[in-house]
């Protein structure tokens, strides 16, 4: 054998020597003991229902409609312990259901308001202003309801927090 052709077979014998060593599993340490990740305590009570409601006629039965909604919502899930927050937003023509002087459902807002139910009575600052132009005074709201600069704004932003939408 010539001298190139032994140093190609010490090579392939290495090379084969070389490879074994690399295909050998490395070693492995010896298991540790590991804690376990605490999980995060579950609430024994899910997540509020949260319903938007919007009010945009003049409109005595769409009022009452909508009340009656919030009050069957309000005892559904009582009756299942869950509980529910709803926000009724009133501009335009709207904005009549929560005005002191003209509401038709003036007394029913009271009572829910009252009762402790998680109901918000939201009015718009746009319409209050334009009204309060339009009639020559300052147009004010039953107690209960608070004042946003803008109705369709607010809507937005809670549909925007995951709030469901309805409108009577």
């Amino acid at each position: 054998m010539s001298r190139t052709a032994a140093a190609f077979a010490a090579l392939a014998l290495a090379g084969t020597g070389l490879a074994a060593l690399v295909s050998l599993p490395a070693p492995q340490a010896a298991p540790r003991a590991v804690a376990a990740t605490p999980r995060p305590a579950e609430s024994a009570r899910p997540a509020p229902h949260r319903v938007v409601i919007q009010i945009t006629q003049n409109d005595p039965a769409t009022m009452t409609m909508a009340l009656n909604n919030v009050e069957n919502m309000t005892r559904r899930y009582e009756s299942l312990g869950e509980a529910v927050e709803v926000e009724i937003v009133a501009y335009g023509a709207g904005l009549h259901m929560m005005r002191a002087d003209t509401s038709p459902v003036r007394e029913r807002i009271s009572a829910l308001a009252r009762r402790g139910d998680r109901v918000v009575f939201t009015g718009c600052g746009n319409t209050r202003a334009a009204q309060s132009r339009q009639e020559g005074r300052d147009v004010a709201l039953v107690p209960e309801a608070r004042v946003v600069e803008a109705g369709i704004t607010r809507i937005v932003e809670l549909q925007e927090q995951g709030w469901s939408y309805v409108r009577p």
